[in-house]
């Protein structure tokens, strides 16, 4: 890509994308709002690590504060939290070129969000399932590699795809694009349902799926997300273990539980042991992205007449465990899977 890529949001999902893009010889800039994280990846003798099983290596790029930026620029990768989209996506417009666009690397549906702010034709979709977690100021551990998918929003294939594609395949090789990112966009809904759930205890990802009697709970939270994406017109997607048709309603228990017993190795196989959700709660302490992207579930359901028993009552529990009056507990699931049930 000749034209230089600005990342705003150098967490974990940005930061990993970026020091592999700087290493691949891309122009990189990276932006955040954490002035040691920033000073980090610029100082030439610490830089942007990259930590874990996968890869171990050092990047420096240059690095800056939302109010620090200068120029215009074609290609800008958003990858802040989910709640945080509206405020950057306004304080990033400035920067955008009338010919660029931004690309949303993020969970939830943001990509609605960014269109409405700097226009449908300069917003492109990324479905993402890699695990990273930021550690420290100039530090990201990247636990495993996932799928990556991207497209634009009317599911057209275009020049600018195929070379945003070629780009990101120096960060994932087996990126795809996809006439119908939506469709993933949906699944990664119902499966980060359980991943918020996840966070409610002290178990890791796949030994918290790996519980049998929770087995009901990860059937009712897929089969909501599911009913609620295909009411929308959408047929979700599934990717790395998690299969739509095991969680449709009336699903077959046994096709489910396969299912999980998959999802689980693919986790397993990480090092990163529990979701960006459980780190958010527990270890640092803030908000996390619930409301942008469990609770849309339930409010698209309530819309379309679906009651989503399970999906509502997670994101209580969440809220709850945010402002301190939920601790965490292996039995708070316990507790979600019997109103679940209820």
């Amino acid at each position: 890509m000749a034209a230089p890529i600005l990342i705003w949001g150098a967490g974990a999902i940005g930061g990993s994308v970026g020091a592999w893009l700087k290493r691949a010889g891309h122009d990189v800039t990276l932006v955040d709002v954490v002035p040691e994280h920033v000073a980090a990846i610029r100082d030439p003798s610490h830089g942007l690590r990259i930590t874990g099983p996968v890869e171990a290596f050092t990047v420096a790029a240059p690095a800056f504060t939302p109010t620090q930026v200068s120029g215009r620029w074609q290609h800008i990768f958003l990858a802040v939290k989910a709640q945080n989209t509206e405020s950057a996506a306004h304080a990033l417009a400035p920067f955008l070129a009338e010919d660029g666009y931004v690309l949303s690397l993020q969970n939830g549906l943001n990509e609605n969000i960014i269109a409405g702010i700097v226009g449908r034709a300069r917003t492109i979709g990324a479905f993402i399932n890699f695990g990273a977690d930021w550690m420290a100021p100039g530090e990201i551990m990247f636990g495993n590699r996932g799928a990556v998918v991207l497209g634009e929003l009317d599911g057209q294939i275009t020049p600018r795809l195929h070379a945003l594609h070629s780009v990101l395949r120096d960060f994932e090789p087996d990126a795809i694009v996809t006439t119908d990112i939506w469709a993933y966009l949906w699944g990664k809904l119902g499966y980060g349902a359980m991943l918020f759930a996840q966070a409610l205890g002290e178990a890791g990802i796949a030994d918290c799926l790996a519980r049998p009697e929770l087995l009901p709970l990860w059937r009712a939270l897929g089969a909501e997300a599911i009913r609620v994406a295909e009411a929308e017109g959408v047929q979700p997607r599934g990717f790395n273990g998690f299969e739509i048709d095991a969680f449709r309603p009336g699903a077959d228990e046994n096709a489910a539980r396969a299912c999980v017993a998959a999802m689980s190795s693919f986790n397993r196989g990480s090092a990163k042991t529990h979701s960006g959700v459980w780190r958010d709660l527990w270890v640092r302490r803030r908000r996390t992205e619930v409301d942008v992207q469990i609770a849309p579930i339930v409010e698209h359901g309530a819309r379309r007449g679906i009651d989503c028993a399970a999906s509502r009552r997670l994101v209580e529990m969440i809220h709850e465990a945010e402002l301190g009056k939920r601790q965490m507990s292996d039995d708070n699931l316990l507790e979600l899977a019997r109103s679940a049930a209820a």
